[in-house]
């Protein structure tokens, strides 16, 4: 079996407020909180890869799970805001692919439609699709090519 959490970055506070380059807007201090939760739930989950959208809140998401695994994170444009399911869809195939338990940090735009491609493929889904800031979701497959077979939602931790 392959597994892979999906998580969508932790709050980032208010888009507008930000002045500069949104992929270098970093987590508040609610989501600080966020992913600090989020690493207490996943540092038990056996990760062997931690994947990021590029963007400054993904990685910052990312951080206390990978300090407390010994886990660097590697960045892919393909899980960029922007981006789309099947770009993301392709991400998690090419680690199940290779046998990992995989961990992925991406935006709210693109895992409503990484969910679309899933439910098209006829991925049992467990639970509502909902993707607010700092949930995760968790896909569950036999690997190596034969796809994700189930999937289920964590909520964001309390903050």
């Amino acid at each position: 079996m392959s597994t892979l959490y999906v998580i969508r970055h932790a709050d980032a506070g208010n888009r507008s407020a930000w002045r500069g380059d949104d992929d270098l807007r970093p987590l508040s201090k609610k989501g600080r909180r966020q992913a600090d939760g989020i690493a207490k739930e996943l540092a038990a989950s056996g990760a062997t890869r931690l994947v990021s959208s590029p963007s400054t809140r993904c990685i910052e998401t990312l951080t206390p799970l990978a300090e407390a695994m010994g886990l660097p994170i590697e960045t892919d444009a393909r899980l960029r805001e922007g981006s789309d399911g099947p770009a993301a869809l392709a991400v998690s195939e090419e680690l199940s692919d290779l046998g990992h338990v995989g961990v992925l940090c991406s935006h709210g735009d693109v895992i409503p439609d990484l969910l679309s491609e899933l439910r098209g493929r006829g991925v049992t889904f467990h639970d509502d699709a909902t993707w607010p800031k700092g949930s995760t979701w968790v896909l569950s497959g036999k690997g190596k090519g034969r796809g994700w077979t189930d999937a289920h939602h964590i909520p964001t931790p309390k903050s």
